[in-house]
Order: structure tokens, then C-alpha cells, then sequence
């Protein structure tokens, strides 16, 4: 009988992602994160076991965008008007970890994060049905969002955002990471289009207009930049203190900027891949 109950519980999960059903209540209770994993049928919703948390505090050299995040997503989770977010900027800057650390501090008040890789954006709608009338509040997350030329996903997001009938309800919000500002390719000929009018006004044209419909739709846009030299530093003695290393100031400092020299990079990612190298050379040493 334990057998029967297993193979008719787990025939009805099949049944449910099938016919797209919404997941069962108390689903989203237990877990913190999910994933939409798609499939020839559709997709469904994974939690994920073991997210990736991260502390908010260690964000260095970003304050003015990390409080801005916060801010919006505080007001997401009481209830209160709130934007969707598009992080852009330099790569290891911190975007990822922002989300990440979002769901450390504000899962106990209710947060969830589904995330949705760029190629599954088609299954938008399917997605939304899935959270629309689950007791809280979730970020739809996409990683490195960028779109080239001729790729499928960018039409499906912005009706999403904004621009179609039924769009996110009032418990969802997306937030998404770039390098890019625009987040599709621009190229030199875009400009072509653009011209003054008789009144002296100016029109991008269609293909730029096009272009920039998508990024306008986030209502909220951050900037994640590069560090100067004491930026940098300062990101690696906050590991370093972490990781409880005790070399000499110095030397660490200019092991960091070797590093960072023959990286090309002193992004927050490369501090931090600094001190895990050094702390770890240092114990396989002792």
C-alpha cells in the first residue's frame, strides 16, 4: 500500500505539471528558492534545497545601490508600491549577491526567488499562473540577462513588465542582472535613423525606440561600477578579516594588486578569489 500511495502521488505530480495546474498549497512554505525547469510539456517549479545565501553587509563599494535595493524590495514585501529592478554594470560587481542577499534578509517576512534562465522566458505566462495566487511575495530572478540579435524571450518579458493585459499581480516583481544597460545589442547603424524634426526635437528612430522599450519598462535601474584601487583593497581586507587571515597589511595588499594586475579586474569577484587563493596557500603551507 505504501508502494500504491508513492506511485499515485507521484503520478499526480505528473499529472499537475502536465495540465500546468498550480503548485499544491504549502508548496512555497519549506523553501526559500525555486527554479522554472523547463520541459517539451512546459515546465514546472523546483525548490531549490540548499540556496546560495549571502549577507548583505559585505557589499563594499556599492552603498548607494545596495540601499536603493533594499529600500525598493522592503517596500515589495510590506505591501507597499515597489518597482521591478534591473542591476547593470561591470561583471563582479556584486549584482548576483545583491539578489542572493536580498532572500537572506527578507525570506522570514515572506520573500521568495524563483530564478528563470533567459532561454525558458517563453514560458512567462505559465510562470506568473503558477505564482499569481500563492500567500507570498516573490522576486522572478534572471541571471545575466542579455539578448543578441534574433534570440526569442525579450517580447514575453516586456509584456510581462508592462504593455499586456494581464501582466505580474501585486505578490511578483522581476529583477534582473546585465552587463548591458539596454540589455540588447547596439550597433553603429541604429543611429542612422535618428533625425530632427521641424520643431528641432529628436527621434531615435524605430529600431533604437525598440531597443530601449524593453530596460524602460524596470522602474527602477542601478548601477553596479568598477572599483578604484582603494575600493578594491578595502573588499579584500573585509574577506581577509572574514577568512581571519593575519599576514602583515602590506604584504597582503600587494599580493591583491599583483593579482589584480594579471586578472585585468578589480571587481569585488576578484578580491574575493584573491583571499580565498592566499588564505588557502597559506594553510596548505602551515
Amino acid at each position: 500500500m505504501e508502494r500504491l500511495d508513492r506511485v499515485l502521488e507521484l503520478g499526480e505530480r505528473w499529472l499537475r505539471r502536465r495540465l500546468g495546474a498550480s503548485p499544491e498549497p504549502g508548496f512555497f512554505a519549506p523553501h526559500h528558492a525555486f527554479r522554472w525547469e523547463a520541459s517539451a510539456e512546459g515546465g514546472w517549479l523546483v525548490p531549490v534545497a540548499e540556496p546560495r545565501h549571502f549577507d548583505l553587509a559585505d557589499l563594499v563599494g556599492v552603498d548607494d545601490a545596495r540601499e536603493r535595493l533594499v529600500r525598493n524590495t522592503e517596500q515589495f514585501v510590506r505591501g507597499l508600491p515597489s518597482n521591478h529592478v534591473l542591476l547593470h554594470g561591470e561583471r563582479g560587481t556584486g549584482k548576483s549577491s545583491a539578489v542572493r542577499g536580498l532572500l537572506s534578509r527578507f525570506a522570514g517576512d515572506g520573500l521568495r526567488v524563483v530564478e528563470v534562465h533567459k532561454e525558458d522566458l517563453m514560458h512567462l505566462p505559465r510562470i506568473l499562473a503558477a505564482l499569481r495566487d500563492a500567500p507570498f511575495r516573490f522576486l522572478l530572478f534572471c541571471d545575466d540577462l542579455s539578448f543578441d540579435a534574433g534570440e526569442r524571450g525579450h517580447r514575453e518579458l516586456k509584456a510581462a513588465l508592462e504593455g499586456s493585459f494581464e501582466g505580474p499581480t501585486e505578490n511578483l516583481r522581476v529583477i534582473a542582472t546585465s552587463n548591458r544597460r539596454h540589455l540588447l545589442p547596439e550597433y553603429e547603424s541604429d543611429a542612422s535613423a535618428a533625425h530632427l524634426d521641424a520643431k528641432g526635437d529628436l527621434h531615435l528612430g524605430e529600431v533604437v525606440e525598440e531597443k530601449l522599450a524593453l530596460s524602460d519598462r524596470f522602474g527602477l535601474v542601478i548601477g553596479f561600477y568598477g572599483f578604484d584601487q582603494n575600493t578594491y583593497l578595502a573588499i579584500v581586507d573585509a574577506w581577509a578579516k572574514r577568512l581571519g587571515l593575519t599576514a602583515p597589511r602590506e604584504e597582503l595588499h600587494a599580493a591583491a594588486l599583483t593579482w589584480s594586475v594579471r586578472r585585468a579586474s578589480r571587481s569585488g569577484r576578484t578580491a574575493r578569489q584573491f583571499v580565498d587563493d592566499f588564505a588557502g596557500r597559506r594553510l596548505l603551507e602551515s
